[in-house]
């Protein structure tokens, strides 16, 4: 009687251990994320509109990542003139409106703007490559928040790909053309970089590629000119 009481015992607390585990979320399982707005509206028809809350006279660019939220982008016409007006012709044009980000390397890049998501896409056209070891004298550094233009073997192939340093990396310096900083909402950057999976350790690849709802652009009551394409 007691050997079988205790089996009893034993089968009834292992289908306790069981019902428990089963409404225990898994240590790696995918968080759930409000999306932080950072109070922009992209309910626009267009792509420039005011972004009065960040003073600056450089242009601003501020960006709707679906499931996350804003992320606020100043760019530096200084240090990359053309690679900065390149960027905002694409987002006057709504190019990066339900565009993708496709990359992540956490610790080293989050990248985007890739219109087909793998990796390859672009605009449809290649700008020069504003960095010292292609002739053009860019100082700005590869730090944790700067953006830089992502590339091929050739120094003259940046499009569209952007790429948002997620740390330091110093071998990128003189490399890529840096041309903006992320000044607001970079802890939706890293809430990115912690949750979503990569199917490609080599390449960065996402299992799931994110999509860049829709990008609107602040001049700050100035014009730049067009962008010169190879």
């Amino acid at each position: 009687m007691k050997n079988k009481l205790i089996i009893l015992l034993g089968i009834l607390l292992f289908v306790i251990l069981l019902l428990v585990a089963m409404f225990i979320p898994l240590k790696n399982s995918k968080k759930e994320y409000k999306e932080k707005m950072l109070g922009i509206d992209y309910e626009i028809e267009k792509n420039e509109a005011s972004i009065d809350k960040y003073s600056t006279e450089n242009p601003v660019v501020a960006m709707y990542i679906e499931k996350y939220g804003s992320v606020v982008i100043e760019l530096y016409p200084d240090v990359a003139p053309n690679t900065v007006n390149n960027f905002i012709s694409l987002v006057k044009s709504g190019f990066y409106d339900n565009n993708t980000i496709h990359r992540l390397v956490p610790g080293f890049v989050l990248q985007g703007g890739d219109p087909d998501g793998m990796g390859s896409g672009g605009p449809g056209y290649t700008i020069k490559g504003e960095f010292s070891s292609n002739g053009f004298e860019n100082n700005l550094k590869h730090e944790k928040g700067v953006v830089s233009m992502a590339r091929g073997n050739d120094k003259d192939s940046a499009g569209s790909q952007f790429f948002i340093m997620l740390d330091k990396s110093d071998y990128l310096d003189g490399e890529y053309a840096a041309f903006g900083k992320v000044i607001d909402g970079f802890d939706n950057i890293e809430k990115i970089e912690d949750n979503e999976r990569v199917a490609d350790s080599d390449t960065g690849k996402l299992v799931n590629n994110l999509t860049i709802k829709k990008a609107i652009i602040d001049l700050k009551g100035k014009e730049y000119p067009n962008v010169e394409k190879n």
